[in-house]
């Protein structure tokens, strides 16, 4: 059976967690390939409401198998933390496997995350302060942790007094911070590892298995495609590949398993961080949209910061689209923008060098202006819609022309933020 990626086709908050949690119960396997607790998905199901950073969007989902793969950014506090909210609200407990390879975010990344964020000061690059560049800084030097590093006492000492060496050094010259120790740091560490041994397994092996056998699995992406360091707008970027061409290797799956992309975006266009955001909204009517967004508005699952907000910008979402190699397009929060009796939508951008549909790199995107035509609204709730067909005609007339832009399908359509507020067309 062929594997399905669910993945961003803009800057991130899409809404990915629904829809994965939406096709999990027809899933045998859900699967995080990469990033780290950075970012979150939130998913309201009858257990209530859950905001998810490593743990995969199936963890709900009972006999679903839930697996962290190697190309995670593992945080085991947050890790244990997300396991224990999901007891407290009653869920049954999740069947979990992390990957021995996967690498540790190290408190000493989250450390020189807030540091160096603070040294930049207006230069900064809008950093979640959960450890992630230096983590990804590290994994690249060779010197990150692995999961599997935490069970041999002796070999867990003598990496962390490598990794240190050079950072003791940034810590004392260049921020004045006390150094840090080695062997306080392992104890710490190996405290966690008890706890972990139950989850950890060589899912690469399990994934390739199960693969084999025909079962169901769904590998999810965090951000989305704008995010990504190669293809997206660097330098305000994320640090690992967000597109689901990565997700063969952060799950450890062959690249042609991998036959169905959906790629999510919302009916209007949101970001939590800086960069450049052609068709950003301000002042009151960006406040309105922001009220108005989602189950809770539009707020940053990790980092609670409002949202940035703007018109559909199908310039972006196409580009998107066409990186993430989306076969079909899950479109959410419709429902949000019924309130408008006009509704624009970005078709272009003009640059200094013309008007164009062609997303550009970032040192033409910072002075790009959005190119606009408005379509009429449907003034009207439709949250209790169940199909495409029972939609107003001007909100059918928005998705087609959404679709028409993007130069792919829109397959799936969400009204609200549970899981009965999604139907296929």
């Amino acid at each position: 059976m062929p594997v399905t990626a669910i993945v961003g086709a803009n800057w991130g908050d899409e809404g990915k967690g629904k829809i994965t949690d939406a096709l999990a119960g027809t899933s045998n396997m859900v699967v995080r390939f990469q990033g780290g607790s950075n970012a979150g998905h939130t998913i309201i199901n009858e257990y209530g409401k859950f905001a998810l950073h490593l743990l995969p969007s199936g963890v709900c989902r009972p006999g679903t198998i839930n697996v962290i793969g190697p190309g995670v950014a593992f945080h085991a506090g947050d890790f244990f933390a997300e396991l224990d909210n999901l007891a407290d609200k009653g869920v049954p407990v999740p069947d979990v496997r992390l990957s021995e390879r996967a690498q540790l975010v190290m408190p000493y990344h989250i450390l020189f995350d807030g540091l160096e964020e603070e040294r930049l000061g207006d230069r900064q690059f809008g950093s979640t302060k959960k450890g992630i560049a230096p983590f990804y800084a590290d994994k690249y030097l060779k010197l990150g942790i692995q999961v599997a590093d935490l069970f041999d006492k002796s070999r867990l000492l003598g990496k962390l007094e490598a990794a240190l060496e050079a950072k003791n050094v940034l810590l004392r010259h260049l921020y004045g911070k006390p150094e840090l120790d080695a062997a306080a740091l392992a104890e710490e560490l190996l405290s966690d590892a008890e706890r972990l041994k139950p989850y950890v397994c060589d899912t690469t092996e399990l994934l390739q298995t199960a693969w084999k056998r025909g079962d169901s699995i769904l590998v999810e992406g965090q951000l989305g495609a704008l995010r990504d360091p190669d293809h997206g707008i660097y330098p305000y970027s994320t640090s690992s590949s967000t597109l689901a061409g990565f997700a063969s290797v952060g799950a450890g799956l062959p690249p042609y398993a991998i036959d169905r992309v959906v790629a999510v975006t919302k009916a209007y266009s949101s970001c939590v961080g800086t960069g450049p955001f052609a068709t950003e909204l301000h002042g009151e009517e960006a406040e309105e949209l922001r009220k108005r967004g989602g189950d809770a508005g539009e707020y940053g699952v990790t980092t609670g910061r409002p949202r940035r907000v703007g018109s559909f910008d199908a310039v972006a979402t196409r580009y998107g689209c066409m990186v993430q190699g989306a076969t079909e397009v899950a479109l959410t929060n419709l429902d949000v923008l019924g309130y408008l009796d006009e509704i624009r939508l970005c078709v272009a951008y003009r640059t200094d060098h013309g008007t164009t549909n062609a997303f550009p790199v970032n040192a033409q995107l910072e002075s790009a202006k959005p190119v606009y035509e408005t379509m009429r609204g449907w003034r009207t709730g439709i949250s209790d819609v169940r199909s495409f067909e029972q939609l107003p005609a001007e909100a059918q007339a928005y998705v087609r022309r959404v679709e028409e832009l993007i130069g792919v399908p829109v397959r799936m359509v969400s009204v609200g933020p549970r899981r009965e507020q999604m139907f296929e067309r």
